[in-house]
């Protein structure tokens, strides 16, 4: 078999970027031809002009090429965030090369604010999207043509993938190596790299596991933990009270003032999360869902699914696969 040529991906920058926008994906790529053991990828960082550019911390970065000089086709176009996206966005050079690269592209991306480059330079209209939850309101005001999706970690309509913030461009940038090479060597990406495999794109950004790093108490941490290692298990507030060693009148008033939600609603999250999980990740029938996840009915689970998040869990699972 002859050598085949490493896929082009160009990584837009500008003054102001988050680095770790750019060093997270460079590192999987990276990692994708040594483990590969060729070329699988050639990264080629530009800007409007090749020379120093500097990150929002203060790195100094050397920009080896210009947009302007990389001739199409490509593989991969990813524009990065970071606070210099506003800067961007009315950049007219970077928007017309971005344009011009993205018409030649296999696939175009972005990592975290740097959707919005891709929407004022028209490439997302139509279609779903995502950005840093801290600006997703943000861009669907600015860019109402873009279905905004607020939760996910990272969305893919049709050959355009974008990302949440900073740390979800490595999600992406796995997802996109899972796609091109498989899983095994994504696989070994991941364990090199100390990252999940594929932390499921329609993860919300602000997950209740998440939120279990935010209460002060390490009673509600026990019992915010608990929840989440053993959602088929009685979690009441009453057996949540006991697993935080307090009563349930002020387990019940801390954890509210703490966690931001009921203990009831933080459950409810949980169990959300533990279903879609398994809707996306295995083949279970939806009443072995059902056990697992701990919404004693399929009616029960039903109901929840449709209520956050517009679905039914059999919608879901088709969603899910299509995309």
């Amino acid at each position: 078999m002859g050598d085949v040529a490493p896929r082009d991906v160009v990584l837009v920058v500008f003054p102001d970027l988050q680095g770790l926008d750019l060093m997270g994906p460079v590192e999987v790529f990276h990692d994708a031809n040594d483990e590969a053991g060729r070329a699988e990828y050639r990264l080629r960082i530009a800007a409007t002009a090749a020379g120093p550019v500097t990150t929002a911390s203060g790195v100094t970065l050397h920009v080896p090429e210009a947009l302007a000089d990389i001739a199409g086709p490509i593989d991969t176009l990813m524009v990065v965030g970071g606070d210099g996206t506003y800067g961007a966005v009315v950049d007219d050079e970077l928007l017309r090369q971005v344009t011009r690269l993205a018409a030649g592209a296999r696939r175009v991306t972005s990592v975290c604010s740097g959707a919005f480059v891709l929407a004022r330079a028209g490439l997302l209209d139509g279609k779903r999207a995502t950005t840093h939850w801290r600006v997703c309101q943000l861009l669907a005001d600015s860019f109402p043509a873009v279905d905004v999706q607020p939760d996910p970690i990272y969305v893919r309509d049709g050959a355009v993938w974008t990302s949440a913030g900073v740390t979800a461009g490595m999600d992406l940038a796995l997802a996109l190596v899972e796609d091109d090479l498989g899983r095994d060597l994504a696989l070994a990406i991941a364990r090199r790299l100390v990252l999940f495999l594929r932390r499921p794109a329609n993860q919300s950004q602000f997950s209740a596991v998440l939120g279990a790093q935010l209460a002060e108490r390490d009673g509600i941490r026990d019992a915010q933990r608990f929840t989440i290692e053993h959602p088929d298990r009685d979690c009441s507030v009453a057996a949540l009270a006991s697993v935080a060693l307090m009563s349930e009148r002020n387990f019940a008033r801390c954890f509210t003032a703490e966690v931001g939600v009921t203990p009831a609603r933080y459950v409810e999250q949980v169990r959300v999360e533990t279903a879609r999980r398994l809707l996306e990740d295995t083949d279970h029938g939806v009443e072995a869902i059902v056990r697992a996840s701990g919404f004693g009915t399929a009616e029960t689970m039903r109901r929840t699914f449709v209520r956050h998040l517009k679905a039914s869990p059999t919608e879901y699972r088709q969603r899910f696969t299509a995309a």
